[in-house]
C-alpha cells in the first residue's frame, strides 16, 4: 500500500481554508498513485480550537467540512482529524477523533483515548477519552489508528493507567498511524523522535506519523513528520517549520534519507537555529492569520530589540518593519547610532522621535501632585511608557502591530515597564533568555554582519537614568538565567538551587522577583513558546500567592 503523508499549517476556524488544502492534497496524493493519505489530529479545526469547541456552530461546520472532504475521496482513502459528536448522554459532549473516509463516506471513526491536560494542553476540558479499541483493515493492511498522546504512555513514568497500543495489539496489526498536533519547543524534535522509536520498537510495526506545521498565536508546531520501519529506524522526515509531503509504498520500506532535518543545522546551532527558524515563522503566520503586513518596534541600540528587527525581516520582508528610534536625553549617542548601522545592513525604514520635550511636559504637570522632587523609578517608568505611547499611536495610524522586545530574564523578573516597553501585539523573544538571545544574534551573524558587533559587545541597558546598567539591579545574565531555567524550566525549589552552588541571597532575591512579578506577566502580549516551559497558556500562576514571595 502506498501512504501519504500531508504535513499542513492549518488555520484555527478557517474552514474553507483547512478543507482546500485537505482536498487539493488528496488530489495530489491520487495523481502520485496513494492508496492513503493522511493529515494531522484536529486538521479540519485546526489546532487548538479551545473554546470554539463550546459553538454547537462551530462543531456544525466541523462535520459538513468532513462531509465534504468524505466527497473527493473516490479511488483513494483518507484519514483527517476532527472533532466529533459524542452520541452518549454521559460524559463530555464531544470526542477528538480521526475520520477514515473512503469511497465517499466515512468509513470508520477513531477516538483519541489519552487527553493531555498538562503544559499546554486542556484537552479534557472538551473532549471525552475512548474506550473502545479497535483496528481499521484496508488493502490487506490492518491499521492501528492512534492520536498524539495515544503514543506517549510509554517509558518509565507513565501517565496515564493504559496503554491504548497494548490494547490495539491484541489484534494482528501491520502497521501504526499516528496523527498529531505536537507543539514545538527546542528539545521536542528528540522527545518525541524517541517517544515515536520506542513505539515501533516495542510493537515491532512500522510508524506512520502526521504532524501540524505553522503558528497559532503562542503555539508553533515545527512538523517534523516520519515514518519509521519495525526496527526504530527513520525511513523519512519531513521538513521543519515548512509544509511538506511525501509518499512511501510500505512494501518496500528502505531509507530515502538518512539526513535528520537538525543535520542542515551547523553542530554548534543545532538549538540556536531551531529557535530561530520557529520565531520566524511564529511572526510570519501571525501576521498572515490575522491579516496583517508590517509590523513596528522600538529599536533602542540594545541586543534585544536588534536581534527583534532581524527575526522580523526575515519574516516579512524589509520594507514591512519599520523601526523608531526614541532617544531620551540618557541615550548615549552609541545607542543610536548602533541602531542607524543595523539599519543600515537590514535596508529597512525607520523614524527618529526625541522624547525629552515630552518627558518634559509630562514632570511638568506631574510636579504639583509630586511630593518628591527626586528622579527615580516613577521618571525611568514615565520615559519607556512615553515611547509606549508613541509605538502604539503609529501603529493605530497605519495599521501595524507593535512587536515587543522583552526578553525572558527580563519578563521573570519583573525588569520592564507595564504600559511602555511591555507593550506589543506579539511578544517575540518572550520565552529566550537574555543569554539565548546572544546566541540568536551570533546566529544571525555567521553569513554576514547583519547586527553590528558594538550591539552585542556592549554591556546591556535600559538608559532611563545616567550610566544605568542591568547589573545594577540584577546578577549577571550568566547567573541569572541558570537559577531561572533551574526555578522556571526544571521547578526546582530554593534548597535545590542553592545546594548547586549558587549563593543563597542571591537564589531567594531572584525567586521572589519571579513571584511576585505574575501580576505584570498576565498583562503581557502572547508570547511566541520555543522551550518546555515557557510564560503564558504553560505555567499557570496565581497573582495573589505567597509562596516565595
Amino acid at each position: 500500500m502506498k501512504i501519504a503523508l500531508a504535513q499542513l499549517n492549518y488555520h484555527v476556524g478557517n474552514f474553507d481554508g483547512n478543507v482546500s488544502k485537505i482536498k487539493a492534497n488528496i488530489q495530489k496524493a491520487k495523481d502520485a498513485g496513494a492508496d492513503l493519505v493522511v493529515f494531522a489530529e484536529l486538521a479540519v479545526s485546526g489546532y487548538p480550537p479551545r473554546d470554539f469547541l463550546e459553538f454547537d456552530d462551530f462543531i456544525d461546520k466541523c462535520q459538513k467540512a468532513i462531509a465534504d472532504i468524505a466527497g473527493k475521496c473516490k479511488g483513494i482513502a483518507a484519514i483527517v482529524g476532527t472533532p466529533t459528536l459524542n452520541p452518549e448522554f454521559e460524559g463530555k459532549d464531544l470526542y477528538n477523533s480521526a475520520c477514515f473516509l473512503c469511497e465517499g463516506r466515512v468509513r470508520h471513526v477513531r477516538h483519541k483515548t489519552l487527553l493531555p491536560n498538562y503544559d499546554v494542553f486542556d484537552e479534557y476540558r472538551y473532549f471525552e477519552p475512548n474506550k473502545k479499541w479497535e483496528t481499521i483493515e484496508y488493502k490487506g493492511e490492518k491499521i492501528a489508528l492512534t492520536i498524539c498522546e495515544d503514543l506517549w504512555n510509554v517509558g518509565n513514568e507513565p501517565m496515564y493507567t493504559v496503554n491504548p497500543m497494548d490494547k490495539l495489539a491484541e489484534n494482528e496489526l501491520d502497521l501504526i498511524i499516528n496523527i498529531a498536533a505536537s507543539p514545538f519547543n527546542y528539545n521536542q524534535y528528540q522527545v518525541r523522535t524517541e517517544i515515536l522509536r520506542e513505539n515501533a520498537r516495542m510493537y515491532h510495526l512500522p510508524l506512520f506519523y502526521v504532524n501540524h506545521v505553522g503558528a497559532q498565536t503562542e503555539l508553533l508546531f515545527d512538523g517534523g513528520s516520519m515514518i519509521l520501519d519495525a526496527g526504530g529506524k527513520i525511513i523519512t522526515e519531513l521538513k521543519y517549520f515548512e509544509e511538506d509531503f511525501t509518499i512511501v509504498d510500505t512494501t518496500k520500506l528502505q531509507s530515502v534519507t538518512n539526513m535528520r532535518q537538525v543535520d542542515h543545522y551547523p553542530p554548534q546551532y543545532i538549538k540556536t537555529g531551531l529557535i530561530h527558524d520557529a520565531l520566524v515563522m511564529g511572526i510570519r503566520n501571525y501576521f498572515q492569520k490575522l491579516g496583517f503586513t508590517k509590523a513596528i518596534l522600538g529599536l533602542s541600540g540594545g541586543i534585544d530589540s536588534a536581534v527583534t528587527l532581524a527575526l522580523a525581516v526575515g519574516a516579512l520582508g524589509k520594507d514591512n518593519v519599520v523601526s523608531v528610534l526614541l532617544p531620551s536625553q540618557y541615550s548615549t549617542d552609541h545607542s543610536v547610532n548602533d541602531s542607524l548601522e543595523m539599519l543600515k545592513n537590514t535596508g529597512s525604514p525607520y523614524h527618529l522621535l526625541k522624547i525629552q520635550d515630552t518627558y518634559e511636559v509630562f514632570r511638568t504637570s506631574l510636579k504639583p501632585l509630586f511630593d518628591n522632587p527626586s528622579i527615580g523609578i516613577t521618571e525611568e517608568n514615565l520615559q519607556a511608557r512615553i515611547r509606549g505611547v508613541y509605538l502604539m499611536a503609529l501603529a493605530n495610524k497605519y495599521g501595524y502591530i507593535l512587536l515587543n522586545t522583552s526578553n525572558k530574564s527580563e519578563a521573570a523578573v519583573g525588569y520592564g515597564t507595564l504600559y511602555g516597553d511591555m507593550n506589543g501585539g506579539i511578544s517575540v523573544l518572550g520565552d529566550v533568555y537574555k543569554t539565548e538571545v546572544y546566541e540568536l544574534a551570533g546566529y544571525i551573524n555567521q553569513n554576514a554582519p547583519v547586527i553590528p558587533e558594538n550591539i552585542i559587545n556592549k554591556p546591556p541597558s535600559a538608559e532611563l537614568r545616567p550610566n544605568q546598567k542591568d547589573s545594577d539591579s540584577l546578577p549577571d545574565y550568566a547567573i541569572l538565567d541558570k537559577i531561572l531555567y533551574q526555578y522556571i524550566e526544571l521547578r526546582k525549589g530554593p534548597k535545590d538551587i542553592i545546594a548547586m552552588g549558587f549563593d543563597e541571597e542571591t537564589v531567594r532575591k531572584i525567586l521572589k522577583l519571579v513571584n511576585t512579578n505574575e501580576y505584570k506577566r498576565y498583562q503581557t502580549p502572547p508570547i511566541l513558546r520555543v522551550s518546555p516551559k515557557a510564560f503564558g497558556m504553560g505555567r499557570r500562576m496565581p497573582i495573589v500567592a505567597k509562596y516565595l514571595g
